[in-house]
């Protein structure tokens, strides 16, 4: 179901969703370091002086206040109002693609979380427990709010998207002695199949690779570090190809078996 709002809406649908993106930084910076996400309010990561509310307006504050801190001066990172916009567009695009539904709102909430847990990985080379094992569970209710998912689909994309990684990093162990997955990737990726069934998971899994491949070569360029064991987060390429599969995966898929 498309959705072709005005100008207007299309703005408030992003700016809404920028705020949720304030608030995904919240819980990107607290939830590793174990602290409330809800108390105490924003302050400055510096200083800790707490912000009013009108610093905290999404990505106006940071371009008013030109990126430092009105307290303390302090440079405040440009991955705050990133996160923000990114947010916002995502939201954008699952309303655009799903409309004003419980489906959107669902997908929305699916998508929240990749973005948590994105940055997470990125800053700490975890995916906590905390958010992946009730993610398996909430988003295992896909059947009920998107209509191309049944109990079944639900059911084998979390069996699937588990088991495979875990019998890949079991091999590697095997092999290699050494652990070359992380337990964070394979509760991530049964949380996906939830969402996307089984034939989501090879989708993801294989869009996923190809994806952290490409980063992993770029990163070793930019940074000039040559290491082939350059431990790079497998989440957030897990997390872009499952959103790739959920707006484009069929055209995909056709375009790629027409290559064939």
């Amino acid at each position: 179901m498309s959705f072709q709002p005005d100008l207007t809406i299309l703005s408030f649908i992003f700016f809404t969703g920028a705020c949720l993106g304030s608030f995904l930084n919240v819980c990107i910076y607290r939830i590793p370091l174990k602290k409330s996400i809800v108390h105490p309010g924003s302050a400055c990561p510096r200083c800790n002086t707490p912000l009013p509310f009108y610093l905290n307006v999404p990505i106006i504050s940071y371009i008013l206040i030109r990126g430092r801190c009105r307290f303390c001066n302090a440079p405040i990172s440009l991955r705050y109002p990133f996160i923000e916009a990114l947010t916002g567009f995502l939201t954008l695009a699952v309303v655009m693609k799903f409309g004003i539904t419980l489906t959107a709102l669902f997908y929305l909430a699916f998508t929240a979380t990749l973005v948590v847990i994105s940055f997470i990985d990125i800053d700490f080379q975890i995916i906590p427990d905390v958010i992946s094992l009730p993610g398996i569970v909430i988003f295992g209710s896909a059947f009920v709010f998107v209509p191309e998912m049944s109990f079944v689909d639900t059911i084998a994309g979390i069996a699937a998207g588990g088991g495979i990684l875990y019998l890949v990093a079991l091999l590697y162990y095997m092999i290699k002695k050494e652990e070359g997955m992380g337990g964070g990737d394979i509760k991530l990726l049964a949380m996906i199949g939830g969402v996307v069934g089984w034939k989501g998971v090879g989708f993801t899994l294989f869009a996923g690779s190809l994806l952290g491949t490409a980063g992993g070569i770029i990163i070793m360029i930019l940074t000039r570090i040559g290491n082939i064991k350059l431990r790079i987060p497998f989440g957030p390429f897990l997390s872009a190809a499952s959103l790739l599969y959920i707006f484009f995966g069929d055209p995909i898929i056709n375009w790629y078996l027409n290559l064939l």
